[in-house]
């Protein structure tokens, strides 16, 4: 079965009660046991809930994966990954990941005995670098905001020799445009309010593996932190994942329209996008995905102003997120990535001049024609 009937299909309306196409919201927060010493699978839905388990057993069958676990927020998701470390223990994270990941890094682990180091560039670390301490490895592919592409097979290998765990945080793709699990990760997150949802009205995430023993531990931390994912929540990701294709497709084909525009605009210094820093990252870009996904960022060039230029935009909201069905525009520097220091942006590259634009399904030309206006009306 393809992948995007397997995302409408993959809940049959013959396991639902009586016969629904839609399985159903169970609300009920606990559940009645035949007796002691007799329970069931389903006690208090903090810990299992039949509307969650739905959407795990869906999302579960799109990973391709032995276990998924539903989570209430992407940082949950991602929590529950970095509790699986201890005291001495220490993460390597590529340095433009999300600012939240970065806010946990580095606002919480100190606390736990825990350190850190944001790479460069991981795709130039060697097996020396990754010292006995090192028990994860934690990548964005491609990363946020600057889209840079990590070679998971090269890191896979390296950690792997090290006995540290790769995590990969695949919410800019999704399992629709890359599959990492086949590639030897261990485990894989994401924040399913964004492409998974799709439609900017649920908080959610996600965490697959394969592996027995973390996916015993996952479940742990995700019964015994309590960031629970509702039932109500766990039905609109069920509904959003059946369109994510044709959301996603739409998205994307938008987005190769947009950047070779953007390319090709005098007002426009630079335009990144997944694959675009340098002919490696492309060729591993290729090589492990299928697409570039819907998320770009830009620089204007001298003599165009960048508040001005958000500001004129009529079709993209000024917000953070992405991957609902509208276009979106923010300003890393002061909005998604607010929590790394001035000196870090400056250094990765977050000038106050990047925009972030997250790409919806709306008609291309329109969206083309409105950057255009802006772009004018943006000059000194």
């Amino acid at each position: 079965m393809k992948i995007d009937t397997l995302i409408v299909k993959g809940i049959e309306a013959k396991d639902n009660p009586y016969n629904a196409v839609v399985p159903p919201i169970v609300l009920s927060s606990t559940f009645a046991q035949e007796g002691l010493g007799e329970f069931g699978e389903f006690a208090y839905s903090r810990s299992a809930n039949p509307t969650k388990k739905a959407f795990e057993e869906l999302f579960a069958k799109f990973e391709g994966s032995k276990y998924s676990f539903a989570l209430a927020s992407g940082m949950a998701a991602t929590t529950a990954v970095f509790n699986l470390l201890k005291s001495g223990d220490k993460v390597l994270l590529n340095n433009n990941v999300y600012g939240g990941t970065y806010r946990y890094a580095s606002g919480i682990f100190k606390n736990q005995g825990i350190s850190y180091e944001l790479v460069d560039d991981l795709n130039l670390i060697e097996e020396d670098d990754i010292t006995d301490d090192v028990k994860m490895v934690f990548i964005e592919t491609p990363s946020n905001p600057l889209l840079r592409v990590t070679d998971i097979k090269r890191i896979v290998i390296l950690a792997h020799k090290k006995g540290a765990l790769v995590v990969v945080d695949n919410t800019f793709l999704t399992p629709y445009y890359q599959r990492l699990l086949p590639l030897g990760v261990d485990i894989v997150v994401y924040s399913a309010t964004k492409y998974i949802g799709g439609h900017a009205d649920v908080i959610a995430g996600i965490v697959s593996t394969n592996d027995d023993a973390l996916a015993d531990r996952i479940a742990f931390m995700k019964n015994t932190l309590g960031a629970t994912l509702s039932p109500t929540d766990a039905y609109y990701l069920i509904r959003g994942l059946k369109t994510l294709s044709v959301r996603f497709d739409r998205q994307t084909q938008n987005t190769h329209k947009i950047v070779e525009f953007l390319k090709s605009n005098p007002a426009v210094r630079a335009v990144y996008y997944a694959g675009s820093y340098s002919e490696f990252e492309k060729r591993a870009q290729e090589a492990q995905a299928s697409d570039i996904g819907a998320v770009i960022s830009l620089e204007l060039a001298e003599g165009y102003d960048y508040e001005k230029f958000a500001k004129s935009l009529h079709l993209f909201d000024l917000a953070v997120s992405l991957g609902g069905v509208e276009s979106l525009i923010c300003h890393p520097a002061s909005m998604t990535h607010e929590s790394y220091p001035k000196e870090l942006q400056e250094k990765i590259g977050i000038s106050q001049n990047l925009l972030r634009l997250a790409i919806g399904i709306e008609n291309a030309d329109d969206l083309i024609d409105d950057l255009k206006q802006a772009l004018i009306k943006a000059k000194k």
